[in-house]
């Protein structure tokens, strides 16, 4: 019969029970933390302004089939039907947000929208953090005039990035393979930060996770706080006919390793 030491029957030192229970817990959370970076093909970001009048809204990704310019458009952009609306109708829209949604993952987009995200909690999505960076220049209306225009606001020279930093993901709901939550984080448009929110929806697809990001601005936040230019221009906010000012993204994350490949 074997028989077992009497040191190792006795208790472990509260000190040495204490660093080997960190070290299991270090190594657990080191295998389930996931690096996940956004696949700039797939992924793309967005703005529009309630009332859109036909024509106020953006994409980095024109290259998107189910995506339609403004009236008003420059020349180089295909119309397939339906058309879009016609009429500069003042009139709110808070629904259709964004205006030209994509309904099916394709990699066509310029690439204009990069991040990453660490998800040491792969089952709650707790202590998350990431950030999401969108070439402010790639934002195009699809009328040449208003994107000079657009660029010139946005001091794109001197600001080239538009950066949503993520400090954590509330209120989780889980519906079958789809997630539900908010991302809490900061929006830095010209170098200037303010605390944002934005509704958050995500799911796996074309062979990654697709999260869909929206966040609604009071429009003369735009005019006050992040892009004071516009006052100078004149436009919709002058005559307080813009209401809100959406922006969002449409992401597809990758896992890290699978993304170097």
């Amino acid at each position: 019969m074997t028989r077992v030491s009497p040191w190792l029957q006795r208790p472990l030192p509260p000190s040495l029970a204490a660093v080997l229970v960190g070290i299991t817990i270090a190594l657990a959370d080191a295998q389930a933390q996931i690096a996940w970076t956004v696949d700039p093909k797939a992924s793309l970001a967005w703005w529009q302004v309630s009332p859109h009048l036909n024509h106020l809204w953006a994409t980095t990704c024109p290259e998107e089939p189910t995506w339609y310019p403004g009236e008003g458009r420059s020349s180089g952009f295909n119309i397939r039907p339906p058309p879009p609306k016609s009429g500069y109708a003042n009139t709110p829209d808070t629904v259709h947000v964004p205006l030209y949604p994509r309904y099916r993952v394709g990699a066509v987009c310029s690439e204009a929208v990069a991040g990453h995200v660490l998800l040491p909690d792969t089952v709650k999505w707790r202590g998350a953090r990431g950030q999401v960076t969108v070439r402010a220049d790639a934002l195009v209306t699809g009328e040449a005039m208003r994107d000079v225009m657009m660029h010139q606001a946005l001091e794109t020279a001197r600001f080239p990035d538009i950066r949503f930093t993520l400090d954590s993901l509330v209120g989780l709901i889980r519906q079958v393979d789809t997630l539900f939550c908010s991302a809490v984080g900061t929006l830095t448009v010209r170098g200037v930060q303010q605390p944002t929110t934005a509704a958050v929806k995500a799911f796996p697809e074309a062979g990654g996770m697709r999260v869909l990001a929206k966040w609604r601005i009071p429009a003369a936040d735009l005019q006050l706080e992040l892009i004071p230019k516009l006052h100078y221009l004149a436009l919709g906010l002058n005559t307080l006919i813009w209401q809100d000012f959406f922006m969002g993204a449409d992401l597809v994350f990758r896992p890290e390793a699978a993304a170097g490949k």
